[in-house]
């Protein structure tokens, strides 16, 4: 019988070490493409296998990564996990999901789990945008969508001053010059940063805002009550900015209950692009995707980075762009 080829095999055929073959058959960063091809072409020549647990020994490490969650069905977490799932798996990682449901208690044994189990990093996705308090584990942490309150900590974050910017920005170009403005809860970071870009984009034009933004929750109603509040307060708007999805869908439906016409009256566009609503409701709402599968990506990127003895620390912004619908001319 054949003897089976090891990983130290592959590496002496290409000629590099253990580790970089390791490196380089896992797609990991750092790697040369004339070097990473070498490597895979003597892994073909050798037949070669890969043995999770002889690797282990031999690198230190188990290829295995832990993703804490608070929302395993959550409209913002599920493509954060789909994206950092895609890009760890390119490099051949294995994820072990834990589902921490919001409980801090359970969170930390959650992590406690994942260390024992001698996963190589842990990626937290977060269905709060708002900092969370950072975990105290012995090896690599990124954050996904919400930041650490550590600012040396490593984390990938949507831009919410710039989605509130392009969303004011494309009504502007629809011609839209009396905007009002639809704002979520005040506590939540993504209300103030989103009516702050919204606002600087209005002040570039010489414009403020048909009437001051009033915060709320994040729920149809709200924007229900809003739209129903402007129509009659008798102040002149054609356009609304809504900071979710939710919201426009109630802003919407209070606007056309009493005959206002959208877009041809009054435009609409939401934030975060949630299918549910967006493609399934009688108009497809105008409105701003957050890139969460590339925060998801990049955030994977960097705990892998920060595996291999290279992290980066502070905050990524992620821009978001506006993906069009039927609710702005």
């Amino acid at each position: 019988m054949q003897k089976r080829a090891t990983l130290a095999d592959v590496a002496a055929a290409a000629g590099v070490s253990v580790a970089t073959a390791s490196k380089a058959l896992h797609n990991r960063p750092r790697v040369g493409a004339a070097t990473r091809e070498r490597v895979r072409r003597a892994a073909t020549q050798l037949a070669y296998v890969p043995n999770a647990q002889a690797q282990s020994l031999v690198t230190g490490r188990s290829s295995s990564i832990g993703l804490i969650t608070s929302d395993l069905g959550g409209m913002f977490s599920s493509p954060i996990m789909i994206g950092a799932e895609d890009e760890l798996g390119s490099s051949s990682s294995t994820v072990i999901l834990a589902n921490a449901r919001g409980d801090a208690a359970l969170e930390k044994r959650k992590l406690d789990f994942l260390v024992s189990r001698n996963v190589d990093g842990i990626l937290v996705v977060n269905d709060n945008p708002n900092p969370r308090i950072p975990l105290d584990a012995p090896i690599p942490v990124v954050y996904a969508y919400a930041a650490s309150v550590d600012p040396a900590d490593s984390a990938v974050v949507v831009d919410n001053v710039h989605a509130g910017r392009i969303a004011a920005e494309r009504l502007l170009r629809a011609g839209r010059r009396h905007i009002a403005l639809v704002a979520g809860e005040p506590d939540f970071e993504a209300s103030r940063d989103r009516l702050a870009g919204s606002r600087e984009a209005l002040e570039e034009a010489g414009l403020t805002f048909a009437e001051e933004p009033r915060f709320g929750p994040w729920q149809a109603e709200w924007g229900r009550r809003v739209a129903r509040d402007l129509l009659s307060s008798g102040v002149p708007f054609d356009a609304v900015i809504c900071q979710s999805d939710i919201l426009a869908q109630g802003c919407i439906s209070a606007l056309i209950s009493r005959g206002v016409r959208v877009p041809e009256d009054v435009a609409v566009i939401g934030h975060d692009n949630w299918g549910i609503i967006t493609r399934l409701s009688a108009q497809r709402l105008t409105t701003v995707d957050n890139n969460l599968s590339e925060i998801g990506a990049r955030a994977a990127r960097r705990l892998m980075d920060a595996i291999d003895g290279h992290p980066d620390e502070g905050i990524e912004a992620v821009r978001g762009e506006v993906v069009e619908g039927e609710t702005v001319p």
